[in-house]
């Protein structure tokens, strides 16, 4: 049992974007994506975004990593929202609680995501 808290940083980069009409208003949008720095891996995700005239977007689903933290292998569920805007996402994360699997069984946490990069506040219970 580790209840300490960490904290993780690094990079995504976006390998496959395919966005498809859901309705009027709303894109389903099937993305994966490959971590780096802390988070070491790869996600695969599911988002409902609507989009503004200006070419903005709000955006919230559900990503699966898959891959190692903090030198444990495993995987875990994240809710994702945020906005795009100009190019560049800003988005919060909530670990799932009870869906992480292997050695990250017990994560728990946030993060976000900005310009800068990715963060996550975690901690095993």
């Amino acid at each position: 049992m580790d209840s300490a808290q960490h904290h993780a940083t690094g990079w995504i980069n976006v390998t496959h974007y395919d966005p498809r009409p859901y309705d009027d208003a709303l894109t389903d949008v099937h993305l994966t994506q490959d971590f780096t720095g802390g988070l070491i891996g790869s996600g695969t995700a599911r988002f409902l975004m609507a989009q503004l005239p200006d070419g903005s977007a709000h955006f919230a689903g559900i990503e699966r990593f898959t891959g190692t933290l903090a030198g444990r292998t495993g995987s875990f569920l994240l809710r994702n929202t945020g906005v795009l805007k100009n190019g560049t996402v800003t988005a919060e994360w909530l670990i799932l609680p009870g869906f992480a699997s292997g050695e990250l069984t017990g994560l728990n946490g946030t993060g976000a995501v900005n310009p800068a990069g990715y963060f996550l506040d975690f901690s095993f219970d």
